[in-house]
């Protein structure tokens, strides 16, 4: 019952939240997300009146739930986007990663190594700030597509492509970050440290590709000639908790796994309108249900104490998270064949942060990275505190950015 009390409070919340930013002429994430910042705000504050609600909210099963959230926003953005699609984007996506990962890096190590005290974790600090820099909310960037139908354009599945090998990429330096914290802070780039984790990259692909080209449209010719309700939609999902299992076994993000099965359920696999149908529930429950859920829990984990005792390192920390994808992503797009406008956009939108930020930093936190050197300063105990601010205001001020941009090409025209 109290869980259900916290759903009905969830739900209610945002929706009123999401109504006054639409009134505002904001997108409705936006509001999703202040209502997150307010409510957690509001429950810390007052969870001696609210007692059952602010513990449901400490719980394993709210992260669950933002959790699911977070998998049919993925599962969501594949069915739109069948493998053809996303390999249209080949061109340009691979190069719009590694611009919007290479600038974030670069520049966040070297603030690291400018601020951060001398110690043995000073390198790997810093290099974890430039990762954490570099990370695309994937979620927060296939919500802001699809408020302003940009999912299904060129421009959209090239920032989505561009986000998922951000996201691949970063899993993977995250994995060589925990071993050389487990290694006492010395970094090493050894065959025996990168070699595996490679492995299971490819061997995810090599997997889930050939079982979602071959034995997808064969499930799907047998499933035409069923007449159980709804059975379609219960084989996505069956298929997506698969590969997101799978994912999470060769050590990759849930998230990958949900997209990619998501890719491979399209027209070519079923009919048209059993595509559609499960395109429309899918959508129904994700952004009606769900997705408010994942985004209110990214406000939740907003902790203000980096602006009391680092407040110039979080503005610092803010305006290059902004710029760096924006210089990175946007004159690789450009330099890839889309125009000024689109590359553009197209930089902002890689800038969106969010929970995938908040779970590495909370990996590194409790590996101990912010521990280090003893006494610890101010600027790594607040280090943690000052990421999550980072993520959750770029995640906020990204859709107003390309709101704006996006208004300004309609008033322009083509």
């Amino acid at each position: 019952m109290r869980f259900l009390y916290l759903v009905l409070v969830l739900l209610v919340t945002t929706r009123i939240f999401a109504v006054i930013a639409k009134r505002l002429k904001l997108p409705p994430i936006v509001g999703e997300l202040v209502s997150g910042i307010a409510l957690g705000y509001f429950l810390y504050h007052f969870q001696d009146v609210f007692p059952l609600l602010w513990e449901v909210t400490q719980g394993e099963a709210f992260e669950a739930l933002a959790d699911l959230g977070m998998f049919f926003l993925m599962l969501l953005a594949g069915v739109r986007m069948s493998p053809l699609d996303f390999k249209k984007t080949s061109s340009s996506a691979p190069a719009v990663a590694f611009g919007g990962m290479l600038v974030p890096i670069i520049s966040g190590t070297l603030i690291g190594l400018m601020f951060f005290p001398e110690s043995p974790f000073k390198m790997v600090q810093s290099w974890f700030l430039g990762t954490a820099l570099a990370i695309t909310a994937v979620p927060v960037t296939i919500r802001m597509l699809m408020e302003f139908n940009k999912l299904d354009t060129a421009e959209g599945k090239t920032i989505v492509a561009a986000a998922l090998w951000d996201d691949l990429l970063s899993l993977f330096i995250l994995a060589l970050l925990l071993a050389t914290i487990n290694n006492g802070g010395t970094l090493s780039f050894t065959p025996d440290l990168w070699l595996p984790l490679l492995g299971k990259v490819i061997l995810f692909f090599a997997i889930t590709i050939p079982v979602g080209h071959y034995l997808f449209p064969l499930i799907g010719s047998r499933l035409k000639a069923t007449e159980i309700p709804d059975i379609d939609f219960s084989m996505l999902l069956i298929a997506a908790l698969a590969y997101a299992v799978l994912a999470e076994m060769l050590d990759l993000h849930f998230i990958i796994g949900a997209f990619v099965a998501g890719m491979f359920f399209h027209p070519a696999v079923v009919k048209q309108e059993i595509y559609d149908r499960v395109d429309e529930q899918t959508s129904g429950i994700t952004s009606g249900f769900l997705a408010p859920i994942f985004f209110v829990s990214i406000g939740f984990h907003l902790d203000l104490t980096a602006l009391a005792s680092i407040p110039g390192f979080v503005t610092l920390l803010i305006i290059v998270a902004l710029l760096s994808k924006l210089v990175g992503a946007g004159v690789c797009a450009r330099a890839t064949g889309h125009d000024t406008q689109e590359s553009l956009r197209i930089g902002v939108a890689m800038s969106g942060r969010g929970a995938v930020e908040i779970v590495l930093a909370g990996v590194a936190l409790r590996a101990g990275l912010f521990n280090h050197p003893d006494p610890t300063p101010s600027i790594i105990t607040g280090l943690f505190s000052a990421i999550v601010i980072m993520a959750i205001v770029t995640s906020i001020v990204t859709p107003l950015i390309l709101a704006f941009l996006i208004r300004w090409q309609e008033r322009s025209g083509p």
